[in-house]
């Protein structure tokens, strides 16, 4: 291979001048890796990310698995956009679906079940002792949207209606 060709070559793979690639292949000895290594301790190539050189089969293997390893430790990119996204669509749920509190056949209250939620999460032991005495006074409770097609809650709201009247009904023959 001539001069030229190896410089052209040099030139290809590095994307320098044809001036630098002919000093660097003239500093090597005309050997073209050489040049290139030349070139990258020059900085006017990037060498590789990553450089591994081995002569046995499983030493590269455990840096290829190694390598994988740190990769896949690595915060996923987007977690924050899809976790964001996450929240919006739990938020667009919660007011798309309704917590409805009857007694007899008159719906005495209907709230957004992101609003419930909130009260639960901020006043848990208000609320929940005031919906098990509700269940003792007669109120019902139900959930109203999308969210009764996915689990039937009314059915579980119903049983434990039900329940609360057989207590009732206990207490009061004794």
């Amino acid at each position: 291979m001539e001069l030229l060709e190896k410089v052209e070559k040099i030139r290809e793979k590095t994307g320098v001048s044809y001036e630098d690639a002919k000093t660097a292949l003239e500093e090597a000895g005309g050997d073209i890796l050489d040049a290139i290594v030349l070139l990258e301790n020059q900085g006017k190539i990037k060498g590789p990310a990553q450089q591994t050189y081995s002569t046995k089969p499983e030493d590269s293997c455990r840096d290829i698995q190694e390598a994988a390893r740190v990769y896949e430790k690595r915060p996923k990119e987007g977690t924050m956009k899809k976790f964001v996204q996450w929240c919006g669509m739990m938020i667009r749920k919660g007011c798309e679906n309704f917590f409805i509190v009857s007694k007899g056949y008159e719906e005495i209250i209907t709230v957004p079940v992101l609003l419930l939620v909130v009260l639960l999460l901020f006043a848990f032991w208000i609320i929940v002792p005031l919906l098990v005495i509700g269940l003792f006074f007669g109120f019902r409770y139900a959930f109203k949207g999308e969210i009764t097609r996915a689990v039937d809650v009314n059915m579980a709201c119903d049983k434990a209606a039900e329940a609360a009247e057989n207590v009732k009904q206990e207490f009061s023959r004794q």
